[in-house]
């Protein structure tokens, strides 16, 4: 006997179903999601355990170069390309790894980009010569540059847009983050300190980037049983079947694939992936402001953290061991709690404003510095370090929160990644020019150096004041208007 083939698309949908016809309907199905999911919880965890590698592979190796140098004999041209390898990588990884996760999905990209940091961490910590050892930091980088878009996204994109523990606030969540995984980093390098022979510590650095393959290892376990695709992503591409699923699994609720008034001919073309779209409108203008915060804030913080242990020496006179107690004081202290309170800010303030907040703090601690000199008496010297302290603290709640709620916000889904990945690229355009232009800076003007460091903390609040566009006050993924106010 034969059997008559159902059709699906006129099956009866289970009753409290919702209907899904597009991206915007499965943003709104989340955002009025009014229980706790552990399940999006869990995926955030996991993208924030990216940022944690991320931060630690661009960490270790600053406090091993030294012995780096001695044990390969390096010029300081071949020292140059050993530290700036990883950042080069840095800004291929963020251009290549925001259009695959645009183009390909977040969860392919997620799964794949740990391959990266297990790899490259292998072949660093065991690497014969300087050339093994620049080419895996540079294949470390593109790790760090693909991981960081995704990682944004499924923050973005897993998290309610309004309310506690909403999207501004888990994408803001990447900075105290960050500032923990160096201090860990630090950490780490100081356990396996005591734990190797002391005949052999000039294989302290080759054990600190082993390491980092550990939890790599243990994010890709994990994440292999927990990851999911996004399913704005997938309601994105019109994959509205998937999307349902995701939806379903992912936070138990009960939708269905609506059937379109009138039958479709064909089914709808996923949108393209290009950069030329964020030079278009109504999304020019936000990729402009994002690539200014982007170059000024990654030249800012070059300035300041990465030289922070010689301007620390200059100001306290105090051996290596003392300076790098004193960085780390100083970031687990000023840096680590304003990310903190940038977390709680960035859901219940505008990013515009908090933003401006933080520069302006920021440009007057820089003024301040510049101002004091090379202070001598004890108490010129504890306000040159309250100084610094107080640009850590407004990094951590402003800017450095910013970073990547701005671009991650100002576009849709279908091109989000793809947002942050070229605005983080920039970000390392900023830090290479920081690492160039600064020593030389330095030599020449002395601490008349913050007067010019300055400059890049006033810059962003031109453009943020110009550029009156909120990324907070609406979800665009749920609504997206015609235009902006600028």
């Amino acid at each position: 006997m034969s059997t008559i083939p159902i059709d699906d698309s006129l099956a009866v949908p289970p009753p409290h179903s919702a209907p899904v016809s597009s991206a915007s309907d499965v943003a709104r199905l989340i955002n009025t999601r009014s229980d706790k999911n552990s399940y999006a919880r869990m995926i955030v965890f996991l993208a924030l355990g990216g940022v944690f590698l991320d931060a630690y592979d661009l960490t270790t190796l600053s406090y091993g170069i030294d012995d780096v140098v001695r044990e390969f004999s390096l010029t300081p041209t071949l020292t140059g390309l050993v530290t700036s390898s990883i950042m080069i990588g840095t800004i291929v990884g963020n251009l290549l790894g925001g259009w695959l996760t645009d183009k390909y999905g977040r969860y392919s990209v997620f799964m794949a980009d740990m391959l990266f940091f297990v790899v490259s961490a292998i072949a660093a910590g065991l690497a014969p010569n300087v050339w093994v050892l620049i080419g895996a930091r540079f294949l470390m980088g593109i790790g760090v540059g693909i991981d960081l878009p995704v990682a944004m996204a499924y923050l973005a994109e897993f998290s309610k847009f309004s309310g506690k523990a909403n999207k501004a606030s888990r994408l803001a969540a990447w900075c105290p983050m960050w500032y923990a995984a160096s201090s860990v980093c630090f950490f780490i390098i100081f356990g396996l300190y005591f734990l190797l022979p002391e005949q052999h510590l000039d294989w302290l650095w080759r054990a600190s980037l082993l390491f980092g393959a550990v939890p790599a290892l243990l994010i890709i376990a994990v994440r292999s049983r927990f990851m999911n695709e996004s399913p704005l992503w997938a309601a994105s591409q019109g994959d509205l079947k998937e999307a349902v699923r995701i939806l379903r699994d992912s936070y138990g609720i009960h939708a269905h694939e609506a059937q379109p008034a009138v039958p479709q001919a064909k089914k709808v073309a996923a949108p393209k992936v290009s950069f030329r779209v964020l030079f278009e409108k109504p999304y020019r203008e936000r990729t402009i402001v994002a690539g200014v915060m982007n170059v000024c804030i990654s030249f800012e913080y070059t300035a300041i953290a990465f030289f922070l242990p010689s301007i620390l020496a200059q100001f306290l006179g105090a051996g290596v061991f003392e300076t790098i107690s004193a960085s780390l004081g100083l970031n687990a202290l000023f840096a680590f709690t304003g990310g903190l309170l940038g977390m709680r800010l960035a859901w219940k303030y505008p990013s515009r404003h908090v933003a401006i907040a933080g520069f302006a703090l920021q440009f007057i601690a820089l003024v301040a510095l510049a101002l004091i000199g090379h202070p001598q008496a004890a108490l010129g010297i504890g306000f040159a370090v309250l100084m610094l302290g107080l640009w850590l603290f407004a990094e951590g709640f402003g800017p450095g929160a910013q970073l990547m709620i701005y671009p991650a916000l100002s576009y849709p889904t279908s091109i989000r990644a793809t947002g942050v990945g070229f605005s983080r690229s920039l970000s390392g355009i900023g830090s290479a020019l920081a690492l160039f232009v600064l020593p030389i800076l330095k030599a020449s003007l002395g601490t008349n150096m913050f007067w010019v460091v300055s400059l890049s903390a006033i810059i962003p609040i031109i453009f943020l004041l110009v550029v009156r566009f909120e990324p907070t006050r609406h979800d665009i993924d749920d609504h997206q208007p015609e235009g902006e106010s600028l």
